[in-house]
């Protein structure tokens, strides 16, 4: 469904008592399964974490929306290089530095 046929059929009143509804229920559609992912992901590291290894939130594994807008192809491999270490992933192949 597009935004104009959205706009079609669903009346301001209708738009606001989602709203108010998303606003006591929590977030709907793809944040919330997100969230529910990573509260998954958060379950498993921390039944997989070493001793004394450092416990995860869901909030450490969800994935963040908007900032700054489209990212280099070194700041994702930046990304990645954190996550991978947070979680005592360890890089393997290629020289990062070549």
């Amino acid at each position: 469904m597009t935004v104009a046929d959205l706009d079609s059929r669903l009346d301001s009143y209708e738009l606001t008592e989602w709203m108010v509804y998303e606003q006591m229920t929590g977030p709907l559609g793809r944040r919330r399964g997100d969230i529910q992912a990573a509260t998954i992901a958060a379950t498993i590291a921390n039944a997989n974490r070493g001793k004394g290894g450092r416990r995860f939130r869901m909030q450490d594994l969800l994935i963040p929306y908007g900032g700054s807008g489209r990212k280099s192809p070194e700041e994702i491999l930046a990304a990645v290089r954190d996550i991978n270490t947070r979680l005592g992933g360890v890089e393997r192949g290629r020289d990062p530095d070549s």
